[in-house]
């Protein structure tokens, strides 16, 4: 009987396992994929921002890009939320690669012209749980602006 119940705890045990760790690229890309879809209106255009920023970030060509984007819009519809991506990127980025991370979610939000407040929330939220002070944030937001005329 021991022997059983044994056997059901490492059962248990070995289901409970983590899982193996996210690519920082497509953390980012999950991320910024939240903004787009914050609005519930996922535009090409904003597809496009989030490939131009994820290619500047981490240096991607543009085949892989393409399936990193349609991957990520795949995994979206069974993500669980954004702390794993976030918990990914905090483990795998310096400050200065999550400030260019948080910019590129503005140019998401941007890419439309309109920065909905769903969009703007998401961002905050991702910036609270990157541990970026609000200067920083606004900056972010900023420098989007700016990079977007």
């Amino acid at each position: 009987m021991l022997d059983k119940f044994l056997d059901l705890f490492y059962l248990f045990r070995e289901s409970d396992q983590e899982e193996a760790p996210i690519e920082p690229v497509l953390a980012a890309a999950a991320l910024l994929f939240e903004v787009a879809w914050a609005d519930h209106d996922i535009e090409q255009v904003e597809l496009d921002a989030m490939s131009a920023a994820l290619t500047k970030i981490f240096s991607i060509e543009a085949a892989r890009m393409h399936s990193i984007v349609e991957q990520t819009r795949l995994n979206h519809e069974s993500s669980v939320g954004i702390f794993p991506f976030t918990q990914a990127l905090n483990e795998s980025l310096n400050a200065e690669q999550k400030y260019q991370v948080l910019k590129s979610m503005w140019l998401v939000a941007l890419a439309d012209n309109n920065i909905d407040r769903f969009e703007e929330h998401t961002i905050r939220r991702v910036a609270d749980l990157l541990y970026v002070a609000h200067p920083i944030f606004i900056q972010a937001k900023h420098a989007a602006r700016k990079e977007q005329l």
